[in-house]
């Protein structure tokens, strides 16, 4: 049976780590080490993982590095086989790892086996959202720059000769050591991975039709800053034109249209129908072939982002009169 190694960075996730790491424990795979690697949390996460009394779990500690960092913490740790990323506010439905330890071992050229995510709430309940990208296999670098298909950070169960092949070395914090993610970007290092080994690797990602993962929104979350994650992907681009410039020639408005889009998406959801329109007028100048690829969820965008910024003065109105 082969390891899996799951690597969970913590970082002010109290309220959420318990359900998080029992996820996990309940898996029907059960050959598995947890490595959380704990950095420099201000809260009480580490006092809440200590209280599992179970072997395969390991706490590593750390000055503060970011996602990133953590995460690359994790890999120069891991035994396992398998790496697989879960944030410590997500959680795994239990067959989680059995399906992807089986796709894996079926499919010797696929590197990257993700899933469909469902969105919960602070709450743990279901927003109604599914996170389902409309290819699952035949990737290529220009459609995992464009639509993200692995989608969150916990989706994913990846081969350990996957990282090895695009490790680098680096001296950021004084020491040369092996580095996987780019501690150099702290948003977007998940999506700036996944095309790195794309377009440097052989080895194929490819995705389950099914719900394995809960992704959690929280407000104070990476995913509600909408338009700091729309500048960490002009970083990403930046980047990868230095290495692969006709790709990145060929794609960079469609994949600025279908981030936009997405940044859309997140600001109607907060309210903020005013940076919605505007935004939503970039998605249409960058590609407006975005309307024929997929009309349906552009359109409804353009008309949720365009009805919020309607009701933009009327708010405003209200406002006043509460506050006179």
């Amino acid at each position: 049976m082969k390891k899996v190694s799951v690597i969970i960075p913590l970082y002010n996730a109290e309220k959420y780590i318990a359900a998080t790491l029992q996820s996990v424990l309940s898996q029907t795979y059960g050959n598995f080490e947890i490595i959380i690697v704990d950095d420099g949390t201000p809260d009480n996460s580490v006092e809440v993982c200590q209280q599992f009394n179970d072997s395969r779990i390991k706490i590593i500690h750390q000055a503060n590095k970011g996602l990133p960092g953590a995460r690359n913490t994790g890999i120069r740790h891991a035994q396992g086989d398998y790496l697989a990323f879960l944030d410590a506010d997500d959680i795994w439905l239990p067959q989680k790892l059995e399906k992807h330890v089986e796709h894996l071992s079926n499919s010797p050229t696929v590197g990257i086996s993700f899933c469909y995510s469902a969105f919960i709430n602070e709450q743990g309940n279901s927003t109604g959202i599914c996170q389902k990208p409309r290819k699952l296999y035949d990737i290529t670098p220009s459609y995992v720059l464009c639509r993200n298909p692995v989608g969150n950070g916990s989706a994913a169960v990846i081969r350990r000769e996957v990282f090895e092949d695009i490790k680098f070395q680096d001296s950021l914090y004084g020491n040369l050591e092996d580095y996987y993610f780019d501690e150099r970007l702290r948003r977007a290092e998940d999506i700036e991975c996944w095309l790195r080994i794309s377009i440097l690797t052989h080895w194929r990602h490819e995705g389950i039709p099914e719900v394995l993962t809960f992704y959690r929104i929280t407000s104070s979350g990476l995913s509600a800053n909408a338009l700091t994650q729309l500048k960490a992907l002009e970083d990403v681009v930046e980047k990868t034109r230095v290495y692969a410039p006709d790709i990145i020639a060929h794609c960079e408005k469609a994949a600025k249209a279908y981030h936009l889009r997405y940044t859309v998406r997140r600001l109607v959801s907060l309210g903020d129908g005013l940076t919605a329109a505007k935004l939503f007028n970039q998605v249409l100048r960058n590609h407006w072939r975005i309307l024929l690829e997929e009309p349906g969820k552009t359109v409804l965008t353009g008309v949720a982002a365009y009805i919020l910024w309607l009701l933009y003065p009327f708010k405003i109105a209200i406002k006043n009169l509460q506050v006179s």
